[in-house]
């Protein structure tokens, strides 16, 4: 098993990247052979610090970065040795199993819709954040950003894409699937959620349960939440201040630990062929260590050949 890293992705790269190695290493028990994508100049030296053992890892030199501010297509195009670049140059050649970064997002979402390509059937991949519940488990919401505006065949395909990653990834057997609208009863919402409602209610691949409102989010009323990216996006937002403004107040609670996206990593784009993680940019050791384990079980669990299969049989 290979696992390819952007090691110049993120604002405290590549040293929180090669910190975030070494945990890996010493916490798996048997660890994915890594191939560090980056300036060798910057990234060797820090190799050596840290004690990373050399037959763990490989390093592949990419002398150019992506910054956050270039045209996501046009960066990809014009450089072909940026870390970003050669990491999916990589995973497209299948020479590595995964591909994880923290940089530019809009050139790792390009990446995997162009170089790694949706799998056949997916109308649109999708993006997806972890919910911590009241009850100390987890669910999954989607989308949460890539999918601004959407169809109800598109949230009808989130629902199976969720579904699958909660069985495989979260280890729910049989994850319930909610509709996120205004009002629990079928009918209400705005055009979009009353026509999604009847295509996941007829969706014999997914354990659909009906809506849920905003108040259920963190609450054990389903597995997996499906809506589109635009009020996906406005929720992760409101998550991740709520957390650094109880985090900055001094506020300490177990179950206010559990928004800190550390903790999960990054995001999966989901729909793709092959795993591709995308991590924050404010990323630590802790976030990349993280990503490395979930791309680790992404492939040992064969999830993208998974749905792959689930839309096959569509």
């Amino acid at each position: 098993m290979t696992i390819c890293l952007d090691m110049m992705g993120g604002d405290f790269a590549p040293l929180e990247a090669v910190k975030g190695v070494r945990d890996y290493l010493t916490e798996a028990d048997n660890p994915a052979l890594l191939f560090l994508v980056g300036d060798e100049a910057q990234i060797n030296p820090l190799l050596q610090q840290y004690q990373i053992p050399a037959d763990k890892v490989k390093v592949f030199h990419a002398p150019q970065v992506i910054d956050y501010n270039e045209s996501p297509t046009k960066a990809l195009k014009e450089k072909q040795q940026s870390s970003i670049a050669v990491g999916f140059h990589l995973l497209a050649s299948g020479k590595a199993g995964a591909f994880i970064s923290a940089g530019n997002t809009g050139a790792m979402l390009v990446g995997a819709m162009y170089s790694i390509k949706p799998i056949e059937g997916v109308q649109r991949p999708t993006i997806s954040t972890i919910i911590p519940k009241d009850n100390g488990t987890t669910g999954l919401l989607l989308d949460v950003g890539l999918n601004a505006d959407c169809k109800p065949e598109h949230l009808n395909q989130f629902a199976l894409l969720g579904s699958l990653y909660a069985k495989h990834i979260l280890g729910i057997a049989q994850p319930r699937v909610a509709l996120l609208n205004i009002g629990e009863e079928e009918g209400k919402g705005n055009l979009l959620a009353q026509a999604a409602y009847p295509i996941l209610k007829e969706n014999d691949q997914i354990n659909f349960t009906g809506n849920v409102e905003g108040r259920d989010i963190l609450l054990d009323k389903a597995d997996v939440m499906v809506c589109d990216g635009f009020t996906g996006n406005v929720i992760l937002k409101m998550a991740e201040s709520l957390y650094e403004i109880t985090h900055r107040k001094g506020m300490k609670h177990e179950y206010l630990d559990q928004f800190n996206f550390e903790l999960y990593g990054g995001t999966p784009v989901l729909g793709v062929a092959k795993p591709v993680i995308i991590g924050h940019g404010i990323s630590h050791a802790k976030a990349f260590s993280n990503m490395i384990h979930l791309a680790q079980k992404m492939i040992a669990t064969d999830l993208m050949e998974k749905m792959k299969a689930s839309f096959e049989s569509k």
